[in-house]
């Protein structure tokens, strides 16, 4: 049968693929348009699947709250190359999937994965099928979602690869960005001293400890230098206890307390963190090919 332009055309108008996939699947389809979608969407989910194992380190956030800020969701959604990290198609699956995981009520990101978008699609049929238009592994990687009765969400995108989402009591939007926006700056590990663990803070105990008795001096000196140090320490990892970034002069602490609020939890996401990258050499990987055809 002969293959139009036309309906080359429709097709790629349909699937978003490229014009040599259109016609082949096309002719294998003998000219049935719908037969020619179901052929392309089973290819582009066995590619998703032969690229799922490939590492995608790049990428973007999605942080979205609610216009009642009670609901925010913070979302990383992986590529391999950052090109196609800033592709229209990429930031507009960020973006849907943003929508889905504030509006539909989703708790996990297996939830997530299975939510159903605006074109009556699932996430992860959506992810697949981006896979196979844009060539790489494209990953939804984690997700978080804060609810909040009493208080409220906040958020702050530093570009679109560093997010947080803050849940406040008390004070005001203008104290939760600039809260926010310091969690972004200084990557606090928690809260308060509260929220460091006993085996940490005795990990590092153990560690002055043993710097502090080269010192020769007195074991009640040395207990004392020790604990200054664990103090100091506190404060550095504490959003608490860390300088204000806007201000050094007072910490975090001191400006929500003359606000009369307090910080309830908080989450900081960058892109790729955790992700070892696999380094290659382009020129390498060039030669290699040649010498394999």
């Amino acid at each position: 049968m002969n293959i139009s332009a036309a309906m080359v055309k429709e097709l790629r108008e349909r699937t978003g693929s490229g014009m040599m996939e259109c016609k082949k699947a096309l002719t294998e389809a003998g000219g049935d348009l719908e037969a020619a979608i179901e052929l392309m969407r089973k290819a582009g989910l066995a590619k998703a699947d032969k690229k799922s194992g490939r590492t995608a380190a790049e990428g973007c956030l999605c942080v979205k709250v609610s216009d009642d800020y009670k609901t925010g969701a913070i979302i990383e959604i992986n590529s391999e190359t950052d090109f196609v990290a800033k592709s229209d198609d990429f930031t507009g699956f960020a973006g849907a999937i943003g929508a889905c995981a504030v509006n539909a009520g989703v708790m996990s990101l297996d939830d997530l994965n299975a939510c159903t978008m605006a074109d009556g699609t699932s996430v992860d049929e959506t992810r697949r099928a981006l896979v196979f238009k844009l060539g790489e592994n494209i990953h939804v990687r984690r997700f978080e979602r804060f609810d909040t009765t009493d208080g409220r969400v906040v958020s702050y995108l530093h570009g679109s690869r560093i997010g947080v989402l803050v849940e406040l009591n008390g004070g005001d939007q203008t104290l939760g960005k600039d809260v926010a926006m310091h969690i972004a700056a200084s990557k606090p590990v928690c809260v308060d001293a509260s929220g460091v663990s006993a085996d940490l803070i005795e990990k590092e105990r153990a560690i002055f400890m043993a710097q502090a008795e080269t010192s020769g001096k007195p074991a009640n000196i040395i207990e004392k230098m020790v604990e200054g140090r664990i103090q100091k320490f506190l404060g550095e990892i504490t959003l608490t206890g860390q300088p204000f970034v806007k201000d050094p002069d007072q910490t975090v602490g001191k400006l929500l307390e003359s606000h009369g609020a307090s910080v309830v939890r908080f989450v900081r996401f960058e892109v790729g963190e955790g992700i070892e990258k696999i380094e290659s050499n382009f020129a390498e990987e060039v030669m290699a090919q040649v010498r394999a055809a």
